[in-house]
């Protein structure tokens, strides 16, 4: 993998890991302060949003990037502005109608969330409040996408890390602070605490634009000077510059859905299959954990996946356009294994630890149910962070159709049994649908990117049953070392106690995991020589 590549993924990675830690660390106070109540509202604000969102964006940013990243490889970089400036209306146009939209058919999407009734203490009229407190993002988030896209292209990361993070900080703190302020400084209730927490991705949105402004600003004559070297290319017209980002933009749009439709599929259909199974009682509770609070604590592993999408699609692209096969076998494959080496261990040991850890983070919100949750659905992680490779990879390459092709054969999996599982096993009902669904698009994804590109998954293959090997040690280890621990100290009662236990699990099993890890050669093979700057010298075997 080259250094370009390398350096850019660290870059993101950083900035989205940080983000993602954050947007979980916040859950920590929210949750003390709303609860599963609050929660299952928030969630079902949220899930309207980023349906519209993507849809808003229709996958322009990703596409813009791939364009972008295309036309410089070949010297043209007139045109990728041309593109930059006519994509910025179209954000602002489709971000606006978008807003317009949700904010318009909010009963209709409460109606369908809360199976057209009330239940516990959240009524259609709330979802309604919230959903168009956050319908506002609409007008702003897309033209910061297409923004960070633009820079992507131009293999700069740090614009989008940078502001990934300062949207995040934004967003946590008005968020925390105006749930506080509402319910015991005003008294607002708790409708209205949750409405200005979901109005904070709005404020928040605002942040990571002026970050990107800024940066802008700072890189502007840089940007312009490199058109001074561009070579001679005969104008391309707007119209079928457009054909071409849409060529690519209608598959991003689909695949940047996967996680979104898959938990929409779930708010839809959830709350109505437990009624139906007369688990009424249960359902927002079990609906808030599996959908808001468990999904925040798997997606930090995940994140380092989609750091891996976002830097690899246009590495891969280049490659692929300049018909050098070679170093487009070698991404793909370090891809896949740094992503199995650290996604895989990390999922494991969430699984394990399920228990202290959501009482980390959870203590006293439906803490049986979040256990439970946790266990199933951290594996699923792996599977989320493949399917996110396998699109960037199969868009790199020119076959986006097949792509999509594997979402949509996912989603007809998740939709078949969706509603019959949770009926059955509730919340782990839900969970098994979407592996279920994930399993099917990967298995289509690994075929076809063997077909189209001719790559070999052999070494891939063995390497992964090294890993399971060491995962399956390092499980047992954290099983072992958790229950020894708990003696002496009961998880259950604080967030203290579950840390301690987590910690020291976490350290051995952890410390255990990249021992063997080092001494089987794994890390070396893996990473490669960049490896030895901070290892002892050890010869590499294979």
């Amino acid at each position: 993998m080259s250094n370009s590549l390398l350096r850019g993924t660290f870059v993101l990675t950083l900035g989205t890991y940080l983000s993602r830690i954050l947007g979980m660390i916040y859950l920590i106070p929210f949750a003390a302060m709303v609860g599963t109540d609050g929660g299952a509202l928030f969630q079902t604000g949220y899930a309207q949003y980023t349906i519209f969102l993507s849809i808003a964006t229709a996958g322009f940013p990703a596409a813009v990037s791939k364009f972008v990243s295309k036309y410089n490889a070949i010297g043209d970089y007139k045109t990728s502005r041309k593109m930059f400036k006519a994509g910025i209306m179209v954000m602002l146009l489709t971000g606006l109608l978008a807003f317009i939209l949700l904010y318009l058919l909010a009963p209709v999407f409460a109606k369908s969330a809360l199976a057209d009734q009330n239940i516990s203490s959240i009524t259609v009229d709330d979802a309604v409040l919230v959903i168009r407190m956050v319908s506002i993002s609409l007008i702003v988030v897309p033209l910061m996408s297409l923004i960070r896209g633009f820079f992507q292209g131009h293999r700069s990361m740090g614009p989008t890390a940078v502001s990934q993070v300062i949207e995040q900080l934004v967003r946590i703190i008005f968020l925390l602070v105006a749930t506080y302020l509402v319910l015991n400084v005003f008294k607002g209730g708790l409708v209205l605490a949750v409405g200005y927490a979901t109005f904070a991705a709005f404020i928040g949105a605002i942040g990571g634009l002026l970050v990107l402004f800024g940066y802008w600003a700072k890189r502007k004559h840089t940007l312009l000077a490199m058109q001074e070297s561009q070579v001679s290319t005969p104008a391309i017209p707007i119209g079928k510059m457009f054909k071409e980002v849409f060529s690519y933009a209608g598959p991003f749009v689909f695949v940047g859905l996967a996680i979104p439709i898959y938990n929409y599929i779930d708010t839809n259909t959830f709350n109505r299959a437990m009624i139906n199974a007369g688990y009424k009682d249960i359902t927002i509770a079990m609906f808030s954990v599996l959908l808001l609070y468990v999904p925040k604590l798997v997606m930090i592993p995940v994140s380092l996946s989609t750091a891996f999408g976002l830097t690899l699609i246009p590495s891969v692209t280049d490659s692929f356009t300049k018909g050098n096969n070679k170093l487009l076998h070698h991404q793909i494959s370090q891809t896949y294994q740094i992503i199995i080496l650290v996604t895989l261990p990390a999922v494991v040991g969430l699984s394990v630890l399920a228990g202290p850890a959501y009482s980390i983070f959870y203590h006293g919100v439906s803490e049986e149910i979040g256990k439970n949750i946790l266990m199933w659905y951290a594996p699923v992680g792996l599977l989320f962070s493949l399917f996110t490779v396998n699109a960037a990879i199969l868009q790199g390459i020119n076959k986006q159709k097949l792509a999509v092709i594997s979402l949509v054969l996912g989603i007809i999996v998740k939709l078949a049994l969706n509603t019959t599982l949770i009926e059955m096993f509730q919340g782990v009902g839900s969970i098994l649908a979407t592996a279920a669904g994930y399993a099917v698009s990967l298995l289509y994804g690994f075929a076809m990117i063997k077909r189209h590109s001719g790559f070999s998954f052999k070494l891939l293959v063995k390497r992964t049953l090294l890993i399971c090997i060491l995962c399956t040690f390092m499980g047992l280890l954290l099983s072992v070392v958790q229950s020894i621990t708990s003696i002496f100290v009961q998880y259950e009662a604080g967030m203290i106690e579950a840390a301690i236990v987590a910690g020291i699990s976490i350290a051995i099993g952890g410390a255990a995991y990249l021992y063997l890890a080092y001494r089987s050669h794994l890390l070396e093979k893996v990473l490669g020589n960049k490896l030895n700057r901070f290892l002892p010298k050890s010869r590499a075997r294979g």
